[in-house]
């Protein structure tokens, strides 16, 4: 089943261009930015696990530390970081330390809840445990050390006792998945059946039976993926992370298993997304209940919740579908993602974060909202640099610090370029070692050049934007490559109108601006007019030009404005302005201040 193999982090180093400076930002700035807030609110205290800690440990802080970790583990694998790994260091004595004689360890139930160890589905044990085991094999692979791996197999002996075979457990499934996704890592790299089991059983027994959340005031069986049995799903469901979460494990264990039946499940239920349930930025999850899908095409723009954790997940899902299946969409969706619903997530000096990312801000909103109780939750004009449930921002350390392992994949005659930056990669292709050096400026530029150590056949994925049907008839362009000598491909960077579906309701009759990969948005601080009142007009050019404080492409087209009227009301009129609209990308919005945005606008 087979088609592609992943390239492991170790081998691949992204070294110029547009991901070079954010992974620059992400070592010099972002680390020690989560690092500190994380500080001052007690998550790393907490690992002392003492019942008497002047800031009470949270149930899910374990997490948050543990992805802090793994994103530092990633950091350190092509440059050495003494800094944090002496504080990585000192939160494994921290485990060590505390961990329980049977193996467990999780903070807050050590320090306050020992009681109620394993009784609660929805208390985030299993979740902080997967999390936990990720961090341990990544820097074990980074650093060599494996204290936090002893330390973390231990544990996952007695998940196994305690869930697989005393069955003594208040629940049989976690309520918000990811240890399945942390057991197949750790199986990968220990080649123990016993731990692939383990995954496989969290995911098989999943929707057996129903398990009520603790927390939650329904007991809609959707919002964990547990209304029916994972190889009977085929629709996305519920909580938008935890579904994508369950959907990446359940494509990992169909890969490693030959299991045809979850393939089948994991190919409709990305269909489902891709076709009904994704933003055009590659945001998911629409309502902030739940934080959950919705219904097909219910896709509000300002009450888009579309959280950043929930892009991230969607990349996992696509780049383990990607490999399962060799299928070009899948990077496609991947590109998507980051360049829009991800990259919007972290302001543009690394500092603060977005929880949710709306694709409208009507500044007016937030005045009239202020006096009025019990509405619908608006979302936040600018990013924070922590939050209470504060997910997102080591899970854009993490993912960020990972990034290059999803430019190349690879079989046994050729490699795949699957995104584009300039890099570095090492395979082992018919027994031979390669070196493939990538050298690119894209998104400001299609050129991408290569260069390969031995004779090398690649083939070089066909954005999405580009009709693939008339360049490629099966998306990828071939290219053989010979020994030492350069060859390039360049791809047009289109700017193009893009309408939705008009079952879209926030969107229908509107256009968004694309140019290449990036989704561009109207900022009023750009425009003379309001916002709402531009019309972009349909036979527009596109000029581009550059924005020297964001540092972006800006992009600027023809446009109508109705003229200003005092009137509340009047007799409809046709009369229009012609005026210049300016946009930018959307990824770089909020960025100078409190500002009305928008992602689709009117046109004419």
């Amino acid at each position: 089943m087979e088609f592609f193999k992943a390239l492991s982090i170790n081998d691949v180093e992204i070294t110029d261009g547009f991901w070079q400076k954010k992974q620059e930002m992400l070592r010099k700035t972002t680390v020690y930015a989560v690092y500190n807030r994380f500080k001052e609110t007690g998550r790393f205290d907490a690992f002392k696990c003492d019942p008497n800690a002047k800031i009470a440990p949270h149930i899910f802080w374990d997490s948050d530390v543990a992805k802090w970790i793994e994103g530092v583990a990633y950091l350190t694998q092509n440059e050495k970081e003494p800094e944090l790994e002496k504080i990585v260091d000192e939160v494994v004595l921290d485990i060590e330390k505390n961990q329980l004689p049977c193996g467990y360890f999780n903070s807050f139930y050590i320090a306050k809840e020992p009681q109620n160890i394993f009784k609660y589905r929805d208390c985030h044990e299993l979740y902080c445990a997967g999390h936990l085991i990720e961090a341990a094999v990544a820097y074990y692979l980074a650093t060599g050390k494996d204290k936090l791996l002893k330390l973390m197999l231990k544990y996952v002996d007695y998940i196994e006792k305690r869930f697989k075979i005393d069955r003594d457990t208040g629940f049989v499934t976690p309520g918000h998945e990811e240890i399945e996704l942390a057991l197949v890592r750790l199986y990968d790299l220990t080649k123990d059946p016993k731990h692939l089991d383990l995954a496989r059983f969290f995911v098989i027994e999943r929707g057996k039976s129903l398990e009520d959340g603790h927390f939650l005031d329904w007991a809609d069986s959707k919002y964990s993926q547990s209304h029916a049995e994972p190889k009977k799903q085929d629709t996305a469901e519920g909580h938008s992370v935890r579904a994508v979460y369950l959907y990446s494990a359940m494509a990992d264990l169909a890969l490693r298993d030959g299991d045809n039946e979850l393939k089948v499940a994991c190919e409709k239920i990305f269909d489902d997304i891709v076709k009904h349930k994704m933003y055009i930025t590659g945001g998911i999850g629409s309502t902030h209940i739940g934080e959950a899908f919705t219904k097909e095409y219910d896709l509000p723009s300002e009450g888009a919740y579309s959280e950043s954790c929930a892009a991230i997940g969607l990349v996992f899902f696509a780049q383990r579908m990607l490999i399962l299946t060799g299928e070009k969409k899948y990077a496609d969706v991947i590109e998507r993602v980051l360049y829009n619903g991800f990259l919007s997530s972290t302001s543009l000096d690394g500092k603060s974060y977005f929880y949710v990312n709306p694709l409208e801000i009507v500044k007016a909103n937030h005045t009239r909202h202020a006096s009025v109780k019990n509405s619908d939750p608006l979302p936040p004009m600018h990013r924070f640099e922590v939050f209470d449930c504060s997910c997102c921002p080591p899970n854009i350390v993490r993912f960020l610090g990972s990034l290059a392992s999803l430019i190349y994949t690879y079989n046994e005659n050729a490699v795949y370029v699957q995104q584009f930056a300039s890099s570095s990669a090492k395979f082992n292709i018919g027994g031979k070692e390669i070196t493939l050096t990538q050298k690119t400026t894209y998104p400001d530029s299609g050129k991408i050049s290569f260069v390969a150590s031995d004779d090398l056949t690649i083939f070089v994925r066909v954005p999405e934007y580009l009709d693939s049907g008339k360049i490629s008839k099966n998306g990828y362009i071939p290219l053989n490559l010979k020994a030492g000598c350069e060859k390039s491909i360049d791809f047009e960077i289109p700017t193009m109108l893009i309408e939705a579906n008009a079952r879209v309701y926030d969107s229908a009759g509107k256009v968004a601006v694309v140019h290449g990969p990036v989704v561009y948005c109207l900022e009023e601080i750009d425009n003379d007019e309001d916002i709402f009142n531009i019309r972009i007009d349909k036979n527009t050019s596109f000029d581009l030009g550059y924005n020297d404080e964001l540092g972006v492409k800006t992009i600027t087209v023809d446009a109508f404005a109705k003229p200003a009227s005092s009137s509340l009301y009047s007799q409809f009129s046709t009369e229009r302005k012609k005026i210049k609209a300016t946009l930018i990308p959307y990824y770089a919005f909020a960025n100078r201040g409190e500002a009305s945005m928008q992602v689709w606008s009117l046109v004419e």
